[in-house]
């Protein structure tokens, strides 16, 4: 059985390796530090699942998250969009992301999470 794929989008080190290390070794897990890097990549290895940070440079990750739900070849791509604002949630759902979660999280629920929305048909 094959891995799913997840690019993890986001400007912080640490929070890239927390979530590739909460996500475990079930997980195809590839990397993007900037919007603009994340789109390129997103275009290139069509994950299962984006995890995009909504604060980055470049593009924020609203903008990420619209180019990403207007590509044809993306768009039922699932996005679970990462916030340290709990007001954001609403504006990041309007945008089309299919699942958002606040920081601090559990690593727990991220993976549980994270699961539930690749194989959600």
């Amino acid at each position: 059985m094959t891995r799913p794929s997840v690019l993890v989008c986001d400007d912080e080190p640490n929070l890239r390796e927390l979530i590739r290390v909460s996500l475990g070794p079930g997980w195809a897990v590839h990397e993007a530090s900037d919007g603009e890097e994340a789109l390129t990549l997103a275009r290139s290895l069509e994950p299962d699942l984006v995890v995009l940070d909504l604060m980055m440079p470049r593009l924020n990750g609203l903008e990420v998250l619209s180019k990403l739900k207007a590509d044809p070849g993306l768009e039922r791509t699932r996005v679970l969009v990462v916030t340290a604002q709990p007001a954001s949630e609403a504006e990041a759902r309007e945008h089309g992301a299919d699942g958002v979660i606040v920081k601090p999280f559990a690593p727990e629920e991220l993976a549980e999470l994270a699961a539930t929305l690749v194989t959600r048909t």
